[in-house]
């Protein structure tokens, strides 16, 4: 494994260049990730250690790391130090096309995953018995998870469903969208809210990047042919890994 200390001790800081110091140290941890000789996930020095490596002030130091930080290069952990990154693949989503976070990876030739945060099964919130047409009295199934492209944090999600469209929980485990074809229970269009939001600390080290950094908010309600609502929706998407997409025709 790579000495990530090395990258602090072979800077040589141009004579005639005016940018303070800490953008001049912010530049040399950027072009040492371009060069891959930092990688993903691996963890920097101290903030001490890279002082005394390159004759700087701790102040200094650490007011380049914030930067680095709040731009989306770094992750800083309260008592685990400064890790790079995670690179997410960028992926255009198209508005128009009614899919699952699995077949989107899929058709990008990204391998999906996922991580479970919760599985419940309770009694609707309001919010939920409203988007759902449910009863104060119906229950439901809730399934939160971390999805991942490659490996890397992509978005938060939490769907809920009517208990008697998704019976066992544990079925959730596959593709949600393909249980609910073999039950018979396909959606076939949706509602979709956007907004921009900004992540909680919770949130933000769940995905990988910094407190308060921007994200898609998503709230979906997904119907059956029927019009009948079968799945509510709401997802937090890394805001530096989506582009969305949508045709726009002038009117007739």
């Amino acid at each position: 494994m790579p000495d990530q200390r090395m990258v602090f001790s072979r800077v040589v800081w141009p004579e005639n260049d005016p940018a303070p110091l800490y953008l001049l140290l912010q530049r040399h941890v950027r072009d040492a990730i371009r060069r891959g000789e930092l990688r993903p996930r691996d963890v920097l020095p101290s903030e001490r250690d890279i002082a005394e490596r390159l004759g700087l002030s701790r102040v200094t130091v650490r007011k380049a790391l914030r930067g680095l930080a709040e731009s989306g290069l770094i992750v800083q952990k309260r008592g685990s130090g400064n890790f790079v990154a995670d690179t997410p693949p960028r992926v255009e989503q198209a508005l128009a096309r009614l899919t699952s976070f699995s077949e989107d990876m899929q058709r990008r030739g990204l391998k999906a995953g996922s991580q479970w945060l919760l599985r419940e099964v309770s009694l609707p919130s309001p919010v939920e018995a409203m988007r759902l047409n449910l009863s104060p009295d119906d229950r439901v199934v809730r399934l939160r998870r971390l999805r991942l492209a490659n490996d890397v944090p992509m978005a938060i999600e939490l769907a809920t469903l009517a208990e008697r469209d998704l019976p066992d929980a544990e079925a959730g485990t596959q593709s949600l969208y393909e249980v609910l074809e073999k039950r018979g229970l396909s959606p076939v269009r949706a509602l979709q809210r956007i907004s921009a939001v900004n992540l909680s600390s919770e949130d933000a080290a769940l995905l990988g990047v910094f407190e308060g950094a921007a994200a898609l908010g998503m709230e979906r309600v997904t119907f059956l042919p029927d019009g009948r609502p079968v799945e509510f929706t709401h997802s937090l998407y890394r805001g530096d890994a989506y582009d969305l997409i949508t045709e726009l025709k002038a009117s007739q």
